[in-house]
């Protein structure tokens, strides 16, 4: 296991210092940030002496090397836009994105697992006809058009629920939450059901089709002839069978969530990390958009790694097999 964990580590570090590249490597291209900054009417003089005090006057391979060094000390410059430092700008977002993020990735296997294990064990159903036709909804249509679909239908129309912002928050430190107040709770509801549904209906389907492909197999009909209870087939056999690609989908879609939160965020002015790289790249910013990359890249290399320790877990044909090998 030590031997696997090292092993991984050591590809995780290749992996983010091939992202670190190609993502400063892009930006490059993406637009002058002095010119950004300064406007049209800034004179030659102000724009090279902006240009040095920035280091973009510096050749590509030292301005990355100074990059890679600056991030593993947690450090990745000044926002050309805000003028601040782009840890503290993360920083103050983080909080916002791992709350949505994470309340969607909740919604999403809470309803997910439970949906799926019916659809399959009631084939045929009206209800669970119901939910696989709405499961091909949540899968068809765009984030932006759910979400736009939900201010108009609550916010707007019924009035329930608010269509923008994080409302009330309270501070813990560095970290704000908006979980532990009946405002931020009220924000929070709309945005985490449109980042959650596609997930939500992707997680269903997964489960419904491996739980009817394990119901199929041989150990299930020997469990049935041994006289074992539905509940204990079901539950205790194949379900446990069946959680194995559905942990290594999940661990993905979490990481795919903080990534792709841009759209919700933006949809719902939600002030989080996404809204903060839209941002950026208006207006060139190109520290911003290297550190969000880099972090959203290393979310998914832990992620990862943590599915992998999973499977040991879950499934004892992986224990077998590594202590085979082993011997």
């Amino acid at each position: 296991m030590l031997a696997f964990v090292i092993r991984r580590l050591i590809q995780a570090t290749l992996v983010m210092l091939v992202v670190a590249f190609v993502a400063f490597s892009l930006f490059q291209f993406v637009g002058d940030p002095v010119m950004a900054m300064l406007g049209q009417d800034a004179t030659p003089e102000q724009r090279d002496e902006l240009r040095r005090d920035l280091g973009l006057d510096r050749p590509f391979h030292a301005q990355f090397v100074r990059f890679v060094g600056n991030a593993l000390e947690g450090e990745f410059g000044l926002s050309y836009r805000q003028g601040r430092k782009v840890s503290t700008l993360l920083r103050e977002r983080l909080p916002a994105t791992l709350e949505l993020s994470l309340a969607a990735a909740v919604l999403a296997l809470c309803l997910g697992i439970p949906m799926g294990v019916y659809t399959a064990l009631r084939k045929g159903r009206f209800l669970a006809n119901l939910m696989l036709a709405v499961s091909l909804v949540g899968v068809s249509l765009p984030t932006f058009l759910i979400g736009i679909l939900l201010i108009l239908c609550f916010a707007v129309l019924l009035g329930w629920l608010p269509s923008y912002g994080r409302g009330e928050t309270v501070a813990l430190g560095w970290w704000t939450s908006g979980l532990l107040t009946a405002d931020g709770l009220r924000h929070l509801v709309l945005p985490a059901i449109t980042l959650c549904l596609f997930q939500m209906t992707l997680i269903m389907r997964l489960v419904r089709a491996e739980m009817l492909e394990v119901l199929r197999t041989d150990y299930i009909k020997f469990a049935r002839a041994r006289g074992l209870s539905d509940r204990t087939i079901h539950f205790g056999h194949a379900l446990r069978n069946t959680l194995v690609p559905v942990i290594t989908i999940a661990g993905l879609q979490l990481g795919s969530i903080i990534a792709f939160a841009i759209i919700t965020e933006t949809v719902f002015q939600w002030p989080g990390m996404g809204l903060l790289f839209i941002q950026a790249v208006q207006s060139a910013d190109i520290p911003v958009m290297a550190a969000y990359l880099c972090l959203i890249a290393l979310v998914f290399v832990i992620i990862n790694l943590v599915v992998d320790l999973l499977y040991f877990a879950v499934d004892p044909r992986l224990r077998m097999e590594r202590a085979g090998t082993a011997h």
